[in-house]
């Protein structure tokens, strides 16, 4: 397949109602039904994409990252537990940005500078973008990608209205009112959530950080 039947195909693709998608959880998580899981991979292809515009590559290499990015929403599709309240998409967007990044990481041959976004202004860095530098030496890359799965382990452990301010704004770059609009927030609970958040993160990766 080439860049523009892909792009061709995600044309066609119908956003699920919050209704239609519950459906599918329900069906695919409760009663198995495949459909219900195909049709859910299929709804969020385009995440896939929109995080693989994230770089500046080449076609084949940007059909290269899709692919890998559609086996981490596959991945995240089996994963998510629908009962938690997080939304989907901010889980699957850490899978599908994982799977691409070590793709590039293990074919980059020093022209690609991985995880470089195309928005060249540097306060739209991610906490990955700020812990993961993919040209390090291995020992050190092998630490920042630890660090980077502590993070996401704590993430995981907060109350999940944090759980998803903090992964819109540092891992899918939501801004605040786009989190406060779909949360249904005023914008300053989203900065009061962000900085509640903020601060039990440092206190679970405290003493971590502090042995580093």
């Amino acid at each position: 397949m080439i860049l523009s039947q892909y792009l061709a195909e995600l044309k066609h693709i119908r956003l699920l109602t919050a209704e239609e998608e519950a459906t599918l959880w329900r069906g695919y998580k409760d009663g198995g039904d495949l459909s219900c899981r195909r049709r859910l991979i299929e709804s969020y292809q385009p995440l896939v994409f929109k995080t693989a515009m994230r770089w500046q590559l080449p076609e084949t290499t940007m059909l290269d990252i899709i692919q890998e990015g559609t086996v981490g929403l596959i991945e995240a599709v089996e994963n998510y537990d629908n009962t938690r309240g997080v939304a989907f998409s901010l889980f699957a967007v850490h899978r599908i940005r994982g799977r691409m990044i070590n793709y590039l990481n293990r074919e980059d041959n020093g022209l690609l500078r991985v995880d470089s976004p195309v928005a060249a202004d540097s306060s739209q860095a991610t906490i990955a973008d700020l812990l993961v530098d993919a040209h390090a030496e291995v020992a050190a890359q092998a630490e920042h990608n630890y660090l980077v799965d502590q993070l996401k382990a704590a993430l995981g452990r907060l109350p999940a209205r944090e759980q998803q301010v903090l992964s819109g704004v540092y891992f899918e770059d939501c801004e605040p009112k786009e989190l406060a609009a779909s949360m249904e927030l005023s914008v300053s609970h989203i900065y009061r959530l962000q900085k509640q958040g903020i601060r039990r993160l440092r206190g679970m990766l405290s003493k971590l950080m502090g042995n580093w």
